[in-house]
Parts: C-alpha cells; sequence; structure tokens
C-alpha cells in the first residue's frame, strides 16, 4: 500500500493486492490486483503463478 493511499471502512481487499501512493479504494478489489489513482481503478491482475 503506497503512502497518502486511502480505504474507505467495508471494503475488501484481495491478497496480494499492490495499491498504489495516493489511491482511494471505495470498492472491493480482487486478490493479485494493481491498484491506481483517485478514485481507485485496477489497471492490471497478475497471474498468480
Amino acid at each position: 500500500m503506497g503512502i497518502g493511499a486511502s480505504v474507505i471502512q467495508g471494503i475488501k481487499i484481495g491478497k496480494w493486492v499492490t495499491i498504489g501512493a495516493g489511491a482511494v479504494i471505495i470498492k472491493d478489489v480482487p486478490d493479485f490486483a494493481v491498484v491506481v489513482g483517485n478514485p481507485g481503478r485496477i489497471i492490471k491482475v497478475n497471474n498468480n503463478e
């Protein structure tokens, strides 16, 4: 989780998620996702292999 990132109460963050600096997470995030921006958006979902 990057510096200054925020997660709204009640939001679920999956396993091995990367959250960029300053991101604001307002929706649940699936496993292995990379999330950036305000509002947070998924830019990539890594393969778990």
